[in-house]
Formats: structure tokens, C-alpha cells, sequence
């Protein structure tokens, strides 16, 4: 055997004894939650003074995580041109805890005063079995100012 070839041995089996020494004692990274499919969100809400105007549109995604601890969500918010002042909703949790949504910017879109953007990523604590949203606008009607809340449907965490 030559000295040369001995050398890369030797090399080569340091190699794969520091590469064995580091799989065993180095830490593995954590799993990470998976999330299951985004369910569509969407609530208009509609003067109920007989006029019909339409004053506010939550729409977008959510999902939650297969620990049943977390959601997600991606939501806009039209501010439609009935309305005043700008519309705003709320995430109710398991039917009672209140969340606000966290506002990420703005954008416009046709037939909207505004559009605001809500997304994040939400760690609850404890078990989240539901999500529902409530969209609150106001306008002034010939009877004066009034405002109406409008809640989506539940939207069910799949994982339990």
C-alpha cells in the first residue's frame, strides 16, 4: 500500500467518524407542524335598512395545524363605499375568545374605499376546535347612524 493511498484512508475515515460523532450527539430539529388545507373565508355584509348597500367584504383563507394549537390566516378586508367609518372584524375562538387580527398593510381594488390586508400565524395556547369571524360596519340610513355585525359560519379544525 502506498503512503499516498494510506493517507486518503485515514482521511476519509476521520471524516465519517466526526460525520457519525456529530449525527449522534447534535440535536435534531424540532418536527414542524403541518397545516391542513386552507378553507375559504367570506362574509358580505349588507345594510339591513332595506337600501341594500353593501358596506363591507371579509374574504381569504384559513387553516389550522395537526396539534390543535395553531391557525393561520390570510384575509382582506373591502372597505365598500357605503360604509362609515372603515369596517373592521374579529376572530372568535372556540365560540368565546376574542383574537384581533394582526393588519399587514393595504391595498385598492375596484369598488372598494380600501382594502386591508390581516394575516399571521397564530399559537392559541390550548386546543383551538373552531374559528368563526365577526365583520362589524356602520353607515348613516334615514333613521341616523347604525351599525351591523355579521358573522361567518364556523370554520372547524379538522384535526379533532
Amino acid at each position: 500500500m502506498t503512503e499516498r493511498s494510506w493517507g486518503r484512508r485515514l482521511t476519509t475515515s476521520i471524516a465519517l467518524a466526526i460525520t457519525a460523532l456529530a449525527a449522534t450527539f447534535l440535536p435534531a430539529t424540532p418536527a414542524h407542524a403541518a397545516y391542513g388545507p386552507d378553507q375559504q373565508v367570506y362574509v358580505q355584509v349588507i345594510a339591513n335598512d332595506g337600501s341594500g348597500m353593501q358596506l363591507a367584504r371579509l374574504e381569504g383563507t384559513v387553516a389550522f395545524d395537526d396539534s390543535n394549537t395553531k391557525y393561520r390566516y390570510s384575509l382582506s378586508v373591502c372597505w365598500q363605499s357605503g360604509a362609515y367609518p372603515q369596517p373592521s372584524f374579529l376572530i372568535i375562538v372556540n365560540g368565546s375568545a376574542t383574537n384581533y387580527p394582526v393588519w399587514t398593510g393595504s391595498t385598492s381594488a375596484t369598488g372598494c374605499q380600501q382594502v386591508n390586508l390581516y394575516s399571521a400565524e397564530v399559537n392559541f395556547g390550548s386546543a383551538v376546535y373552531n374559528l368563526r369571524f365577526d365583520v362589524t360596519a356602520g353607515w348613516f340610513s334615514s333613521s341616523g347612524y347604525r351599525t351591523r355585525t355579521k358573522s361567518s359560519g364556523t370554520y372547524d379544525n379538522p384535526f379533532n
